[in-house]
């Protein structure tokens, strides 16, 4: 069997040959055909204001569907200077640690500049706009990782970028707010008092902790009165086709060292770093493998929420979404994974938990917590409070072989690293202590 260590230098060296070439796009090979948008009855199209606001050919990716999509020379240029492709690492110290028989491999996202996957589909995105000559863009952001990707992307195209922070974040992130900052965007914390509809908002209650759903709203409405372009970093299929490249240059990797996984593993808030990793797998590997999906206990979309037409965003700005929901209206606790805190998911991964393709679960802070403990204490990386939730299921999964003693392979995204979240997880150690 080949070395990783030697397989992660081979890729360093000969990253700009390996690097795929290509976006997947599972659209063409969902199980059913994937309800398309819809506009509300009554009213005028939302889908004509998303051909306002998103730039052209992230239009004609969300409704394309060809298997694969090319991905432009400028945007592989980006990618390899933000330090793709990703390191794929076995855990042999959680291994050890959990005594178990199976094999843990995770594809290391949070060795990008941010600290997550999200600046996979930035670039991506912002390239797109910057390719129609405007003058910046706008977006919303929970955890701060989306944020300082459109930030961070904005930069390398020389774009103004406002970031829309969810106002609880904002209030408890300042790390992630000021790096965000440090990469020359503009933070609001959301609601605001620079839209109408954060303004209607902060009337009926001044002291209004935000929601994605209310900060998409804002980050559309200022889009639309300042010619900007609006970018989106999860839910919309678009962008779980940009996130795939982690889920190829997985299947490279693993090739390479001779091995394929038996189970794949990932958090999810829209979907995006699920998809990222598993989309691939899924579409064009999956034989024998299982899918599983990772949730927060206090955001339970998968044991409560509905499959239904909802609205991506607050206000109702965009169109409907036939998805697994909470609800729009819903407002989510000020929780410790601000990136796990969206009411709604995906259209195709709602599509494939529906048909029993992936398997939903869902944990509660004070196991996550535990998991990023043992996890940090066995493999030196502090994980974001996010990929935590899938590092929780990997324990339990490797557990459960060493009763069996089973010798399987798992695969999990590690899509964000957790060293500017450390305020949240000190307020976790004083909760709950050590254990």
């Amino acid at each position: 069997m080949v070395n990783i260590q030697e397989v992660n230098k081979y890729l360093y060296k000969y990253r700009e040959e390996i690097l795929p070439k290509y976006w997947y796009n599972i659209i063409p090979d969902l199980p059913k055909p994937l309800p398309p948008p819809m506009d509300p009855k009554d009213t005028n199209s939302r889908i004509e204001l998303l051909q306002r606001i998103l730039p052209k050919e992230v239009i004609k990716q969300q409704f394309t569907i060809d298997r694969f999509v090319k991905i432009p020379d400028e945007i592989l240029e980006k990618y390899v200077v933000v330090g793709r492709p990703t390191p794929l690492f076995r855990a042999i110290g959680l291994e050890k640690f959990l005594d178990t028989p199976a094999r843990i491999y995770f594809k290391y996202e949070g060795a990008l500049p941010t600290g997550s996957h999200k600046v996979n589909t930035a670039i991506a995105q912002v390239y797109y706009a910057y390719s129609e000559n405007v003058e910046g863009v706008t977006t919303e952001t929970g955890a701060g990782q989306w944020g300082s990707a459109v930030a961070l992307a904005s930069s390398l195209y020389r774009l103004k970028s406002i970031v829309f922070m969810v106002k609880t974040s904002y209030d408890h992130k300042p790390a992630r707010r000021s790096l965000i900052e440090f990469y020359g965007a503009e933070v609001v914390p959301s609601p605001s008092k620079i839209t109408r509809f954060g303004r209607s908002l902060l009337e009926n209650n001044p002291d209004h902790p935000g929601s994605l759903g209310i900060a998409i709203s804002e980050a559309i409405e200022y889009a639309l009165e300042h010619g900007y372009r609006y970018v989106m970093g999860s839910v919309i299929d678009v962008v779980l086709l940009h996130q795939t490249i982690i889920g190829l240059e997985a299947m490279r990797q693993m090739e390479l060292i001779g091995e394929e996984p038996d189970i794949i593993v990932a958090c999810v808030g829209g979907g995006s770093n699920f998809a990222g990793l598993a989309y691939p797998f899924i579409g064009l590997r999956n034989k024998g493998k299982r899918f599983i999906a990772v949730g927060s206990a206090e955001v339970p979309k998968f044991s409560k929420g509905e499959y239904r037409y909802d609205y991506p965003d607050t206000a109702g700005l965009l169109p409907l979404l036939k998805m697994i929901t909470l609800g729009k209206d819903f407002v989510p606790p000020p929780i410790y994974s601000g990136g796990l805190r969206y009411h709604g998911l995906a259209p195709s991964l709602s599509l494939l938990i529906r048909e029993r393709v992936v398997e939903a679960i869902e944990y509660r802070e004070v196991e996550v917590y535990k998991a990023a403990r043992i996890f940090a204490e066995t493999q030196g990386i502090v994980p974001a409070p996010e990929s935590a939730h899938a590092v929780k299921a990997v324990i339990d999964i490797a557990l459960e072989a060493r009763k069996r003693n089973e010798k399987i392979t798992i695969l999990f995204n590690l899509s964000g690293h957790g060293l500017l979240d450390i305020d949240n997880y000190k307020s976790m150690m004083i909760r709950y202590g050590r254990f």
